[in-house]
Order: C-alpha cells, then structure tokens, then sequence
C-alpha cells in the first residue's frame, strides 16, 4: 500500500452507514449472479515502477487465463492515490470491478461495508482450501472470529534498504541496525546536496506504517483491545515524533520530502541523492529505475536496541495485497476462477518475482528466487518480526486522519516550525475527534 486521499474520510464513513448496491453490473436485488460467465473487470493495484509496467506483468497472465477459461478480463490499474476512494465509490454506487485488488490494511473497514464476498470455509475450497496460505498474510483479512472478506495475493515487508557507494565514501562499513546508529550514519552523509534518508511525507498510508511500527517500539498502539482509538498516549505521541524528527531534529530528511507521495523517494535513492530509504518489496522498482543490484544492500529496518523481534523489537508491520470480490458480481464463478488462477503456485511464483514481493501461498514461498538478497530479509521479516495493523472497522479513518497528521507535522518541519510534544500531541488529538468511534 502507498498513499490515501484525505477524502476518504468521509467517502469511508459514508460506505458504512449505507448498504452496498449491485456492483460490476451485477443483479439489482443485490445478491450477485453469473448473467455475464464470460468477462469480468479486475481493478488492480499499482504494484511496480508505473502502471504501464504493471500491464506489461498482468495483461500476459489475464490472456493466459482467457485461453485456459474463455473469460476476458478487462483490466484498469489504479493508482494507489485513487485506490480506495474508487473502492468506496464502488460499495456505494454500484458501478465497480467484479474483482479487485486491496491493501491489506484496508481488510476490515471495506468489510464492514458488507459489499465484498465473504471467504468461507466453501469459498476456499474453490480455491484450493485456506490452508494454502501463510499464517501472517492470513492475519490482515478482516476482523478475527469473522470470514475473510479478501485473498491474499502479495506479502511484503519493510526493509532498511542502503546505496553501497554512498556508504563507502562516507566510510560507513555495514548498515545500521537501531535508530540511534540509523541518525548517527545519516549525519555523515547529509551534506553537500546529499541526505541520509528519505522519507515521503505526504504518502499517508505510507506514514501510517512507519509510525505504527514506531509506536510498537515504544509499547503502544493506535487503538485500545476493543477497537476505539487512542491517538494520544504517550507511546504513540513519542512515535510521531520520532518520525517527524527525522527531518525536524535530526536533519537526515531533505525538507523536500515533506512533499513526497508518489515515489519519489525511491527516485532520488535510484539516483544517488539519498543513502537510505525504508520500503516494502523495492527491489524491481530500482532496477526499473536503472539501479544495478549490486550497487544497493538490505537489512532490517531499524529497532530501539538489540535485534528485530516480536513486541517492541517489531521493525515492520505485515504489507501485502489482497484479492477481493464485489459479492454482486454478474460472474461469480468466473470471479472465483481468477481467484484461484491468480493465487495459484504457478501464477504466485510469477507474478511476486516480477514485483519482488514474498507469496503468501505456501508452496510458492519455498521457491529458492525468495530467498536472494532481494527477498530474504523480507521474508525472515515476515516470519519474525512483523505485525499486523488493527483489523478494525475505523482503519481506514485512522490512515487518513493519523496520515494526514503526520503530513502536517512535517510541513511543519520543512518550513523551520518547531515540532515539540505539545504539537504533536495536539494534531493526534485534532486527528482522533475525526473518527467515529472516538
């Protein structure tokens, strides 16, 4: 997942207070049908460098499919910055995909809309069975105790992921592997046009992980055991911050970065600028920008002390995208077949070497090219030392509110604003008397 407009805020609490109509041309009456078995429309999200690469990936597989079933599949990639208010335009007007992709953090709230199938126990015996996928994917679905409302297609990890050159002309001999040594090498090499780190902070969805995974590390959460939000303890107040300071305090964030939404991060770190980035699954996406595999190094995103671990020791939280179905298909069969196709071993090991992601689908993980340079951190990541994001019914409120926060905070920052506790503590609060369930 990547960035989220501010408008979804309301676009969300709307798709839950209404029931979800026909989608992708399905019955009126709302219970979904096969009147159309021989296409289907599949919105997927904008995994690689750009959506044109991302149709070079999927368009031969989608013709592969229609040779093995005679359904077509018309596709439209979506940019992560229209993604999800497109999905809940879709719950609310009845005009959507018969299939789509979703972040995986976004499971519950769209969920809650009751406009995607659920994955019972039936659904995923089409499929192959439930027990075909990893615990960890599993686990950002949807609500515990509840049917999953999504399939998981592609798992991914945060990563510290560093320029090898600019780190031998600074004389820096191996990676950070805590904040205190993360800041300490950034100072080294921020200077001269050249920064440490780079961040993007008008990506929301984006500041969501980083501060999520920040508060873990300082014993707290966004939200209490039952699900109401708790933006302002003193965890999640210092985890902000934290952040934020990267470029407030610290200075190893270029100002400019406050500004960075699409990417451009990665951009400036394919092209010597910046020493660091901490990314999900960036692997293809350098090479696409023309980045030698030789040239960068991957280790595990920082922890406070020690190494990474579960608790206070979580460095990532679990990234991925699901796979999901509007319930009121016109072709639920044929929904069910590209379900299956695309989340099959074949198509898992394909589909996640081209994007650099981990497959959440057993037998396609145990592949030797997810165990490379690329993929093993992430993969070791997964398994160790990440966590899911509360699969609660507000998530989607809590990404654009806290996002959109932590936005402001480092507009703040680029501008020579002062960023203290006090501030911080006052946008989290701004950001939580936006919820519903405050």
């Amino acid at each position: 997942m990547r960035s989220i407009r501010a408008a979804a805020v309301g676009a969300v609490t709307l798709s839950l207070a209404l029931a979800a109509t026909a989608c992708g041309g399905g019955s009126s009456s709302g219970g979904g049908s096969n009147d159309s078995p021989k296409e289907l429309t599949y919105w997927a999200s904008n995994q690689g460098a750009s959506v044109e690469v991302d149709k070079k990936v999927l368009q031969p597989e989608l013709d592969k499919f229609e040779k093995e079933t005679g359904i077509k599949v018309k596709l439209e990639v979506v940019p992560w910055s229209d993604l999800l208010n497109r999905i809940l335009t879709a719950t609310t007007s009845g005009q959507g995909p018969d299939v789509l992709n979703i972040g995986n953090t976004w499971s519950a709230s769209l969920q809650a809309t009751g406009a995607l199938l659920p994955w019972d126990a039936k659904n995923f015996e089409k499929i192959g069975g439930k027990d075909r996928f990893v615990d960890s994917a599993l686990g950002s679905t949807g609500v515990q105790g509840q049917d999953p409302a999504a399939v998981p297609l592609y798992s991914m990890a945060y990563a510290l992921y560093y320029n090898k050159q600019m780190f031998a002309d600074a004389g820096i001999t191996k990676p950070p592997a805590t904040w205190d040594e993360l800041v300490e090498v950034g100072k080294k090499i921020s200077k001269d046009g050249k920064w440490g780190l780079g961040a993007e902070g008008s990506n929301l969805s984006n500041n969501i992980h980083q501060v999520f995974v920040l508060a873990k590390q300082h014993g707290a959460d966004f939200f209490t055991a039952d699900g109401k939000p708790d933006f302002t303890s003193d965890g999640a107040v210092a985890a902000v911050k934290q952040y934020v300071d990267l470029m407030a305090k610290d200075k190893v964030v270029a100002p400019g970065n406050a500004e960075y939404a699409q990417n451009q991060s990665l951009s400036d770190f394919a092209k010597g600028k910046t020493a660091m980035v901490l990314w999900q699954t960036a692997s293809a996406t350098f090479k696409t920008m023309g980045m030698k595999d030789d040239e960068w190094g991957v280790a595990p995103a920082p922890v406070p002390s020690g190494t990474p671990g579960a608790g206070r020791a979580t460095n990532s939280m679990v990234a991925g995208i699901n796979m999901a179905v509007f319930k009121n298909s016109d072709n639920l069969d044929g929904a069910t077949k590209f379900v299956k196709f695309m989340t099959s071993d074949a198509e898992q090991k394909l589909l996640n070497k081209a994007y650099g992601s981990i497959p959440p689908v057993k037998a396609a993980q145990s592949d030797p090219a997810f165990n490379t340079q690329a993929t093993a951190v992430l993969r070791e990541t997964l398994a160790t030392s990440a966590a899911a994001l509360p699969q609660v019914p507000d998530e989607s409120q809590f990404e654009t509110a806290v996002g959109t926060a932590v936005k402001e905070l480092f507009a703040d920052a680029a501008n020579g604003r002062e960023v203290t506790t006090e501030s911080v503590r006052e946008k989290l609060a701004k950001a939580q008397q936006q919820m519903p369930n405050k």
